[in-house]
Protein backbone atom coordinates (compact mmCIF):
# COMPACT_ATOMS: atom_id res chain seq x y z
CA UNK A 1 0.00 0.00 0.00
CA UNK A 2 1.70 3.65 -0.53
CA UNK A 3 2.21 5.61 1.53
CA UNK A 4 -0.01 8.75 2.06
CA UNK A 5 2.59 11.52 2.52
CA UNK A 6 6.28 10.16 1.60
CA UNK A 7 8.93 13.26 2.09
CA UNK A 8 9.45 15.18 5.26
CA UNK A 9 11.57 18.32 4.94
CA UNK A 10 13.87 19.70 7.48
CA UNK A 11 14.76 22.92 7.49
CA UNK A 12 18.09 23.14 9.68
CA UNK A 13 20.22 25.99 7.74
CA UNK A 14 20.00 28.33 10.93
CA UNK A 15 23.15 29.44 13.02
CA UNK A 16 21.70 28.63 16.45
CA UNK A 17 23.22 31.96 17.54
CA UNK A 18 21.43 31.17 20.83
CA UNK A 19 23.27 28.38 21.85
CA UNK A 20 26.96 30.39 20.78
CA UNK A 21 29.89 29.24 21.24
CA UNK A 22 28.51 25.24 21.32
CA UNK A 23 26.82 25.85 17.79
CA UNK A 24 29.73 27.60 16.40
CA UNK A 25 31.30 24.41 14.47
CA UNK A 26 28.09 22.08 15.28
CA UNK A 27 24.86 22.58 14.10
CA UNK A 28 22.05 23.55 16.68
CA UNK A 29 20.14 19.60 15.71
CA UNK A 30 23.11 17.94 16.87
CA UNK A 31 22.17 19.11 20.15
CA UNK A 32 22.07 16.22 22.28
CA UNK A 33 18.88 15.26 24.42
CA UNK A 34 20.27 12.98 26.98
CA UNK A 35 21.51 10.53 23.97
CA UNK A 36 19.99 11.21 20.91
CA UNK A 37 20.18 14.37 18.90
CA UNK A 38 17.09 16.95 18.00
CA UNK A 39 17.22 15.93 14.05
CA UNK A 40 17.51 12.17 15.04
CA UNK A 41 13.92 12.65 17.46
CA UNK A 42 12.32 14.94 14.67
CA UNK A 43 13.59 12.33 11.71
CA UNK A 44 11.93 9.79 14.26
CA UNK A 45 8.55 11.36 14.24
CA UNK A 46 8.53 11.53 10.45
CA UNK A 47 9.12 7.99 10.11
CA UNK A 48 6.85 7.23 12.77
CA UNK A 49 3.82 9.01 10.10
CA UNK A 50 4.70 7.60 6.98
CA UNK A 51 7.50 9.55 5.41
CA UNK A 52 10.56 7.46 3.38
CA UNK A 53 12.03 10.35 1.87
CA UNK A 54 13.61 12.99 4.23
CA UNK A 55 15.17 15.89 2.30
CA UNK A 56 17.19 18.29 4.59
CA UNK A 57 17.71 22.21 3.85
CA UNK A 58 21.19 22.72 5.10
CA UNK A 59 23.58 25.77 5.28
CA UNK A 60 27.13 26.20 6.49
CA UNK A 61 28.65 24.01 8.96
CA UNK A 62 25.73 21.46 8.50
CA UNK A 63 27.96 18.46 7.69
CA UNK A 64 27.70 16.89 11.37
CA UNK A 65 23.83 16.49 10.04
CA UNK A 66 24.79 14.24 6.93
CA UNK A 67 27.76 12.35 8.75
CA UNK A 68 24.82 11.49 11.30
CA UNK A 69 22.37 9.69 9.17
CA UNK A 70 24.94 8.02 6.99
CA UNK A 71 26.90 4.74 7.58
CA UNK A 72 30.31 4.15 9.53
CA UNK A 73 31.44 1.19 9.32
CA UNK A 74 34.83 1.60 11.01
CA UNK A 75 32.64 2.06 14.25
CA UNK A 76 30.19 -1.08 13.89
CA UNK A 77 33.31 -3.03 13.17
CA UNK A 78 35.07 -1.59 16.68
CA UNK A 79 31.55 -2.18 18.69
CA UNK A 80 31.06 -5.52 17.31
CA UNK A 81 35.03 -6.59 17.86
CA UNK A 82 34.11 -5.12 21.68
CA UNK A 83 30.83 -7.15 21.98
CA UNK A 84 28.76 -4.29 22.42
CA UNK A 85 26.19 -5.26 20.94
CA UNK A 86 23.28 -3.31 22.25
CA UNK A 87 25.82 -0.05 21.00
CA UNK A 88 25.52 -1.54 17.57
CA UNK A 89 21.97 -2.04 17.35
CA UNK A 90 21.29 1.93 18.14
CA UNK A 91 24.19 2.83 15.53
CA UNK A 92 22.42 0.81 12.83
CA UNK A 93 19.21 1.63 13.69
CA UNK A 94 19.63 5.59 13.52
CA UNK A 95 18.24 5.38 10.05
CA UNK A 96 16.29 2.47 8.63
CA UNK A 97 17.07 0.77 5.02
CA UNK A 98 13.86 1.86 2.80
CA UNK A 99 14.35 5.47 4.06
CA UNK A 100 16.18 7.78 1.97
CA UNK A 101 18.15 11.08 2.77
CA UNK A 102 18.14 14.19 0.04
CA UNK A 103 20.62 17.06 1.29
CA UNK A 104 19.91 20.62 -0.53
CA UNK A 105 21.97 23.53 -0.21
CA UNK A 106 19.79 26.73 1.03
CA UNK A 107 21.74 29.42 -1.08
CA UNK A 108 21.43 32.46 1.62
CA UNK A 109 19.44 32.66 5.04
CA UNK A 110 16.06 34.16 3.53
CA UNK A 111 13.83 32.51 5.85
CA UNK A 112 11.54 29.32 6.61
CA UNK A 113 9.34 29.97 2.99
CA UNK A 114 12.94 30.09 1.17
CA UNK A 115 13.91 26.91 2.52
CA UNK A 116 11.23 25.20 1.96
CA UNK A 117 10.97 26.08 -1.59
CA UNK A 118 14.26 25.22 -1.76
CA UNK A 119 12.68 21.49 -1.46
CA UNK A 120 10.20 21.40 -3.81
CA UNK A 121 11.86 19.23 -6.59
CA UNK A 122 12.73 16.64 -3.90
CA UNK A 123 8.80 17.21 -2.76
CA UNK A 124 7.40 17.24 -6.24
CA UNK A 125 3.17 17.41 -6.61
CA UNK A 126 2.84 15.86 -3.31
CA UNK A 127 1.58 16.80 0.00
CA UNK A 128 4.52 16.93 2.27
CA UNK A 129 5.36 17.60 6.07
CA UNK A 130 7.67 20.07 7.49
CA UNK A 131 8.78 19.66 10.97
CA UNK A 132 11.29 22.06 12.61
CA UNK A 133 13.32 20.17 15.14
CA UNK A 134 13.82 23.14 17.64
CA UNK A 135 10.20 21.71 18.97
CA UNK A 136 10.23 18.88 20.57
CA UNK A 137 6.81 17.23 21.15
CA UNK A 138 6.67 14.22 23.48
CA UNK A 139 3.49 12.61 22.40
CA UNK A 140 1.92 8.98 23.04
CA UNK A 141 0.85 9.31 19.51
CA UNK A 142 3.56 11.15 17.46
CA UNK A 143 2.54 14.65 16.63
CA UNK A 144 2.86 14.44 12.78
CA UNK A 145 1.08 11.25 12.42
CA UNK A 146 -1.75 12.76 14.29
CA UNK A 147 -1.78 15.68 11.86
CA UNK A 148 -1.41 13.14 9.03
CA UNK A 149 -4.15 11.60 9.98
CA UNK A 150 -6.03 14.86 10.12
CA UNK A 151 -4.97 15.63 6.37
CA UNK A 152 -6.14 12.13 5.76
CA UNK A 153 -9.92 13.00 6.13
CA UNK A 154 -10.04 17.07 5.45
CA UNK A 155 -7.60 16.67 2.03
CA UNK A 156 -6.30 20.35 3.12
CA UNK A 157 -2.85 21.70 4.86
CA UNK A 158 -2.75 20.95 8.27
CA UNK A 159 -0.77 23.42 10.46
CA UNK A 160 0.45 21.91 14.34
CA UNK A 161 -1.08 24.67 16.75
CA UNK A 162 -1.31 25.10 20.63
CA UNK A 163 -2.24 27.70 22.96
CA UNK A 164 0.83 30.70 24.26
CA UNK A 165 0.49 33.20 26.70
CA UNK A 166 -0.76 36.74 25.10
CA UNK A 167 2.28 38.57 25.85
CA UNK A 168 3.99 35.86 23.52
CA UNK A 169 2.48 36.07 20.25
CA UNK A 170 5.15 37.85 18.68
CA UNK A 171 7.28 34.95 18.66
CA UNK A 172 5.15 32.57 16.75
CA UNK A 173 2.85 32.57 13.62
CA UNK A 174 -0.75 33.36 14.97
CA UNK A 175 -3.76 32.02 13.76
CA UNK A 176 -7.52 32.62 13.62
CA UNK A 177 -10.15 29.63 13.58
CA UNK A 178 -13.98 29.49 12.33
CA UNK A 179 -14.23 27.17 15.51
CA UNK A 180 -10.94 27.64 17.74
CA UNK A 181 -12.09 25.42 20.97
CA UNK A 182 -12.29 22.35 18.54
CA UNK A 183 -9.44 19.66 18.43
CA UNK A 184 -9.55 20.78 14.12
CA UNK A 185 -10.74 23.75 12.65
CA UNK A 186 -10.67 25.30 9.82
CA UNK A 187 -8.40 28.87 9.51
CA UNK A 188 -9.38 31.62 8.36
CA UNK A 189 -6.75 33.91 8.83
CA UNK A 190 -2.69 33.90 9.96
CA UNK A 191 -0.35 36.92 10.52
CA UNK A 192 2.97 36.33 11.18
CA UNK A 193 4.41 37.50 15.32
CA UNK A 194 1.51 39.62 15.94
CA UNK A 195 1.72 42.14 18.68
CA UNK A 196 -0.13 40.87 21.49
CA UNK A 197 -2.45 44.24 21.35
CA UNK A 198 -3.60 43.18 17.84
CA UNK A 199 -3.11 39.66 17.77
CA UNK A 200 -6.58 37.43 16.16
CA UNK A 201 -6.03 35.03 18.79
CA UNK A 202 -3.39 33.04 21.00
CA UNK A 203 -3.16 30.02 18.70
CA UNK A 204 0.52 29.75 17.82
CA UNK A 205 1.74 27.46 14.73
CA UNK A 206 4.48 25.54 16.65
CA UNK A 207 7.30 23.63 13.83
CA UNK A 208 4.64 21.11 12.21
CA UNK A 209 3.17 21.30 8.80
CA UNK A 210 1.54 19.02 6.36
CA UNK A 211 1.50 21.00 3.12
CA UNK A 212 -0.01 20.48 -0.11
CA UNK A 213 2.44 21.25 -3.08
CA UNK A 214 0.05 24.57 -3.86
CA UNK A 215 2.03 26.38 -1.01
CA UNK A 216 5.24 26.28 -3.44
CA UNK A 217 3.24 28.58 -5.97
CA UNK A 218 2.57 31.19 -3.36
CA UNK A 219 6.29 31.64 -2.26
CA UNK A 220 7.11 32.12 -5.10
CA UNK A 221 5.06 35.13 -5.50
CA UNK A 222 4.90 36.75 -2.43
CA UNK A 223 8.97 37.73 -2.14
CA UNK A 224 10.38 39.09 0.89
CA UNK A 225 8.54 40.29 3.70
CA UNK A 226 9.03 40.57 7.73
CA UNK A 227 12.71 40.60 8.17
CA UNK A 228 14.11 40.93 4.62
CA UNK A 229 12.76 36.69 4.55
CA UNK A 230 10.35 35.21 2.23
CA UNK A 231 8.22 34.15 5.47
CA UNK A 232 6.20 30.61 5.24
CA UNK A 233 3.39 32.08 6.84
CA UNK A 234 2.70 34.70 4.40
CA UNK A 235 2.36 31.76 1.72
CA UNK A 236 0.05 30.17 4.08
CA UNK A 237 -1.88 33.07 3.71
CA UNK A 238 -2.34 33.26 0.64
CA UNK A 239 -3.03 29.33 -0.03
CA UNK A 240 -6.09 30.17 2.50
CA UNK A 241 -7.52 32.15 -0.45
CA UNK A 242 -7.44 29.15 -2.78
CA UNK A 243 -7.67 26.13 -0.50
CA UNK A 244 -9.14 24.91 2.98
CA UNK A 245 -5.98 24.63 5.45
CA UNK A 246 -6.96 23.49 9.06
CA UNK A 247 -5.57 24.11 12.64
CA UNK A 248 -4.68 20.90 14.65
CA UNK A 249 -4.50 21.28 17.98
CA UNK A 250 -1.35 18.04 18.96
CA UNK A 251 -2.00 16.02 21.63
CA UNK A 252 1.57 16.10 23.37
CA UNK A 253 3.75 18.22 25.70
CA UNK A 254 6.00 20.70 23.28
CA UNK A 255 9.34 22.04 24.51
CA UNK A 256 11.12 24.42 22.50
CA UNK A 257 14.62 23.29 22.39
CA UNK A 258 15.16 26.74 20.58
CA UNK A 259 15.81 28.55 23.91
CA UNK A 260 18.37 27.63 26.97
CA UNK A 261 15.21 26.84 29.33
CA UNK A 262 13.54 24.81 26.79
CA UNK A 263 16.34 22.34 25.33
CA UNK A 264 17.12 22.04 29.50
CA UNK A 265 13.54 21.24 30.52
CA UNK A 266 13.64 18.74 27.79
CA UNK A 267 16.91 16.95 28.54
CA UNK A 268 15.74 16.69 32.66
CA UNK A 269 12.15 15.29 31.76
CA UNK A 270 13.72 12.58 29.05
CA UNK A 271 16.34 11.64 31.44
CA UNK A 272 13.43 11.37 34.22
CA UNK A 273 11.88 8.59 30.95
CA UNK A 274 14.95 6.70 29.83
CA UNK A 275 14.96 3.04 30.74
CA UNK A 276 18.51 3.40 31.86
CA UNK A 277 18.69 6.67 33.39
CA UNK A 278 15.39 7.52 35.35
CA UNK A 279 15.75 5.84 38.61
CA UNK A 280 19.14 7.36 39.33
CA UNK A 281 18.34 10.45 37.89
CA UNK A 282 15.29 10.72 39.84
CA UNK A 283 16.69 9.76 43.19
CA UNK A 284 19.39 12.63 42.25
CA UNK A 285 16.69 15.41 41.55
CA UNK A 286 15.17 14.54 44.97
CA UNK A 287 18.21 14.48 47.03
CA UNK A 288 19.63 17.97 45.37
CA UNK A 289 16.16 19.32 46.10
CA UNK A 290 16.09 18.00 49.19
CA UNK A 291 19.44 19.69 49.87
CA UNK A 292 18.21 23.09 48.41
CA UNK A 293 15.78 22.90 50.85
CA UNK A 294 18.40 22.64 53.47
CA UNK A 295 20.59 25.22 52.73
CA UNK A 296 20.41 28.09 55.05
CA UNK A 297 18.90 31.67 54.01
CA UNK A 298 22.01 34.09 53.47
CA UNK A 299 21.23 36.91 55.76
CA UNK A 300 22.40 40.42 55.72
CA UNK A 301 25.44 41.35 57.97
CA UNK A 302 24.79 43.25 61.29
CA UNK A 303 27.29 46.38 61.23
CA UNK A 304 29.46 46.55 63.67
CA UNK A 305 29.24 48.46 66.82
CA UNK A 306 31.05 51.63 66.85
CA UNK A 307 32.52 52.47 70.65
CA UNK A 308 31.27 55.36 72.03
Amino acid sequence: MKREIRTAVFPVAGRGTRFLPATKASPKEMLPVVDKPLIQYAVEEALAAGAERLVFITGASKRAIEDHFDSDQELEKLLEAQGKSDLLRQVRSVLPSYATCIYIRQSAPLGLGHAVLCAEAAVGQEPFFVHLADDLIDAREPCLKQMAATYAFHRGSVLGVEDVPRRDTEKYGIVECESPRLPVSRIRSIVEKPKPAVAPSTLAVVGRYVLTPAIFDYLRQIGRGAGGEIQLTDGIARLLGSEAVYAHRFEGKRFDCGSKLGYLQATVEHALAHPELKSAFRAYLLKLAKDLGKAPARRAKAPARRGK
